[in-house]
């Protein structure tokens, strides 16, 4: 019975394949006599049972799959650069309020401000700043403001994806399962936390700064205890020491945690639990931020209002407070709990201008296609 030949393809490799398989002069001869040749056989073999041969062509290698870095300077740019273009447009639109705000949380404290002359509450000191001190002067500290902001608040945002690769290692997304969904909303606020306090460290001399600036209340530079930021900086770093520049820093530290935790935690959290938060409404995304930095501020506010009255105290030979406990107790026993709230409201209304840093970022981040929440933080 005669054999049916091997395919074409598989024939004309067949010489080469035997040659290496066997050298010349050793080739088998003898067996398989059904086959017309030795050649025939071992293509046939190769037909049935497939053998590579050093000549042919090989699968180009498989690429392992890359690591993804965890720093990644391009991404850690764009951060940067959303973060602080939002917080640059958002803190300037809402500077007058801002400043309404630290007149009313500090003047207790401010030699400057006599106790008669003290402003009733928010709509008494926004009549009487643009008529005692000047229209532009609802925009005192805002420069020192935008510079302080604009490193605070993109560092916030680029540390708080590098500590949610931190806190969110090994955790499941899938809201079905409580513990995990806890675990997840914990890892959130824990991210937003840790993400305020390391920038704090590195520009509360620029807060610092900018608080007294803004309470700085002359009409003339002649009047006025600062010229500007460097100004500010020189004269309480020759009178205190670079410790002067971080008078209130403890508490600060306390309040920017309960601050950013909610800030942060409850919004990524709250986002993360529509359907598609990629695809979530301008609106939607504005309610939900103004909700977050209403609840956060107010949740915080009593820690704002001591550390801005220890601000006050740097430069002065004479101390009001000993320290953040005695802050506390003396604000509590002279002007009551509600001292501890004075300006909340207008901590309120300058809330919008921090829902908009939310919301803004977040386009401009898309804009930059680096998505919602930054690429970098490797959700």
């Amino acid at each position: 019975m005669r054999s049916s030949p091997a395919p074409p393809h598989v024939v004309s490799r067949s010489p080469s394949i035997l040659s290496a398989a066997f050298p010349p002069g050793r080739r088998p001869s003898g067996f398989l006599l059904p086959f017309a040749s030795s050649e025939h056989v071992l293509a046939c073999c190769c037909w049935f049972f497939p053998v590579r041969h050093p000549t042919m062509q090989r699968d180009p290698p498989k690429k392992k799959p890359e690591k993804k870095r965890f720093f990644d300077v391009v991404s850690f740019g764009k951060d940067l650069l959303a973060g602080g273009v939002a917080a640059a447009v958002s803190k300037t639109a809402v500077a007058p309020i801002e400043r309404v705000k630290l007149l009313l949380q500090v003047q207790a404290s401010s030699k400057q401000i006599a106790p008669e002359a003290q402003y009733k509450g928010m709509v008494d000191c926004l009549v009487r700043i643009p008529r005692e001190q000047g229209f532009f002067s609802y925009w005192r500290g805002n420069f020192a403001n935008v510079i302080r902001y604009f490193p605070t608040q993109a560092l916030n945002f680029a540390f708080k994806d590098k500590y949610k690769q931190l806190f969110m290692s090994g955790v499941n997304k899938e809201k079905q399962a409580n513990c995990l969904f806890w675990r997840w909303f914990l890892a959130n606020l824990a991210s937003g936390g840790a993400a305020g306090a390391t920038s704090l460290c590195v520009v509360y001399p620029l807060d610092f700064a900018r608080t007294r600036i803004g309470v700085d209340i002359g009409k003339g530079s002649a009047e006025r205890q600062f010229k500007g930021l460097g100004d500010c900086i020189m004269k309480i770093a020759k009178s205190d020491g670079i410790v002067g520049l971080y008078q209130g820093f403890g508490v600060s530290v306390q309040g920017i945690i309960v601050y950013r935790a909610s800030y942060f935690g409850v919004y990524d959290t709250v986002k993360g639990l529509l359907p598609k938060p990629k695809e979530t409404p301008f609106l939607v995304s504005f309610f939900i931020a103004q909700v977050v930095t209403t609840c956060s501020g107010i949740l915080s506010y009593p820690f704002d209002t001591v550390r801005r009255r220890m601000m006050m105290q740097s430069g002065e030979t004479e101390r009001q407070y000993k320290g953040t406990i005695d802050c506390f107790v003396k604000i509590y026993q002279h002007e009551g709990v509600i001292a501890f709230f004075r300006g909340a409201f207008s901590n309120v209304l300058r809330g919008t201008g921090g829902a908009l840093v939310l919301v803004l970022y977040d386009k401009i981040q898309e804009f930059l296609n680096i998505g919602i929440g930054g690429s970098s933080s490797g959700d």
